[in-house]
């Protein structure tokens, strides 16, 4: 098993990548190059920095790739907000709530290293 499929952050990061895409099939299509592609990306680099920095050879690196990850779940909950208040179908306060989680679980990893 590869280094990040043990960390539960990672884990979480790639149960909401999940929930995003389901959640934006239902926006409008013509979100379909501009909200939702950056949904969608936002939360795939969340998932995806948190794996390169766990295949990198230091903690040093690794560090550098979860503020990464922290970077891009802050622009993820960014564009969250943007859809609740634009009106689309989006349990907003529900996807604030596991972005905090993961923001916090990143802030402490990156404590540990």
């Amino acid at each position: 098993m590869k280094p990040h499929h043990q960390l539960k952050v990672w884990q979480k990061a790639i149960d909401l990548v999940v929930e995003v895409y389901r959640v934006t099939e239902r926006f409008p299509k013509e979100e379909i190059y501009g909200l939702i592609n950056q949904m969608r990306r936002a939360a795939v680099s969340i998932a995806s920095n948190i794996a390169e920095g766990a295949a990198r050879g230091s903690n040093a690196e690794f560090k550098k790739f979860l503020a990464i990850a922290q970077g891009s779940a802050a622009e993820l909950e960014t564009q969250v907000i943007i859809a609740g208040r634009l009106g689309f179908p989006i349990e907003t306060e529900k996807f604030l709530s596991e972005l905090d989680e993961i923001s916090r679980m990143i802030v402490g990893l990156r404590k540990t290293l």
